[in-house]
């Protein structure tokens, strides 16, 4: 019974946050080239009260929120870390596993998470952090039996990551690169 408490503490807390939704926006953020360290009272400047909770204080979203809400209905797209903009993951890895926080199966740069075991809530569970700033992102698990190319589900709070859709640059370039049927006035015959 003791090790409930912890479990229901957190839910509670997490239930009573004021739910914040997840930042978009039309460019991705130029990549950190270095940790970024911040001191407590810059975190509290640049990031919201509810970002602050989970990215520095390890807090944890409530379950089903809008936030979640509002990743479900995102296209394709790039997810950021709202503490410092590094790459985490993309929709190419997202997948809907039901379970009320947002779902990635893996990372899109495995090099800006790292992992280390928490025991938060009484039991050993797998943390997800960032590498570059060191914040909170969620937990990962494995072996659930998720139709995924690796059986992991990476339990994302979705306030502490930056939403930036895919552009459809790529298809412009194709687009502009076509040969043009005509040949250049120059090399045209009379």
């Amino acid at each position: 019974m003791n090790r409930i408490w912890p479990l229901m503490l957190a839910i509670t807390l997490g239930a009573c946050a004021e739910e914040t939704a997840m930042e978009t926006d039309d460019k991705a953020p130029e990549q950190p080239k270095a940790p970024v360290t911040k001191t407590e009272a810059e975190w509290k400047q640049e990031l919201t009260p509810e970002q602050y909770r989970i990215l520095r204080q390890d807090g944890t979203e409530p379950a089903n929120g809008a936030v979640y809400q509002q990743f479900k209905k995102q296209g394709g797209g790039t997810y950021f870390c709202a503490g410092c903009d590094a790459e985490l993951f993309t929709s190419n890895e997202k997948f809907d596993s039901h379970c009320g926080w947002p779902s990635f199966y893996d990372p899109s740069k495995a090099k800006n998470i790292k992992t280390s075991v928490d025991y938060h809530i009484g039991v050993p569970r797998t943390e997800v952090r960032c590498a570059i700033c060191d914040g909170h992102l969620g937990h990962v698990f494995t072996g659930e039996g998720f139709d995924t190319p690796t059986d992991k589900r990476y339990c994302i709070n979705g306030t502490v990551l930056k939403f930036v859709p895919f552009s459809d640059k790529k298809d412009e370039k194709k687009t502009e690169a076509k040969p043009s049927s005509e040949a250049p006035e120059k090399d045209k015959k009379s």
